[in-house]
């Protein structure tokens, strides 16, 4: 053990900098993202949702950073990435609906005009109905029907169709009239 720490010494440091230095920028994104949640009044559902897609991304960018440090090179890196970022491109093209709601839901974080409680109208007419917004997630926003049905519709359909704000607020106005 301690020769594996004297021979590696030097990729120990950088790795233990390498590490240092990615915690820290994730903990200031993570703060960041916070702070742009609490600002626009965003679900911390979603906040911790976006927190851990962050992660995640991080963690990936971590290994392929750590094994570069350790002495793979660039080659052999390149053709396990590409082997295995094909592979999966293949895996998620035949998923590209889920992918494109989790990009919605991305999207819906930073730009999205209606919040939790909005009581919208989506000009589809296929969902004719006016709704307010209950829960905004990564794959589907929950809308409370006004006759009290839960319906939950696709973040790409809501980003592609045109939303009409009927409402700022309306859930507050629905619990009173549930609790009649």
């Amino acid at each position: 053990m301690l020769e594996f720490f004297n021979n590696n010494q030097q990729q120990l440091i950088v790795s233990g900098f390498v590490l240092l230095a990615l915690l820290i920028i994730r903990y200031v994104l993570h703060f960041t993202i916070r702070k742009i949640g609490k600002k626009s009044h965003i679900n911390d559902a979603r906040i911790r949702l976006i927190n851990r897609y962050i992660s995640v991304a991080l963690f990936l960018i971590a290994i392929l950073i750590e094994s570069y440090v350790f002495g793979s090179e660039f080659q052999n890196l390149a053709v396990v990435f590409s082997t295995v970022f094909g592979v999966i491109g293949i895996g998620l093209f035949a998923i590209w609906s889920i992918l494109s709601n989790i990009t919605s839901g991305i999207i819906m974080f930073f730009n999205f005009p209606y919040k939790v409680g909005d009581k919208i109208k989506i000009n589809d007419s296929d969902f004719p109905d006016a709704a307010i917004i209950e829960d905004i997630r990564a794959f589907q926003v929950h809308l409370r029907l006004e006759n009290g049905d839960l319906v939950t519709y696709p973040n790409n359909l809501l980003i592609q169709k045109s939303v009409t704000l009927i409402q700022k607020d309306a859930i507050e106005d629905f619990e009173v009239e549930d609790e009649i």
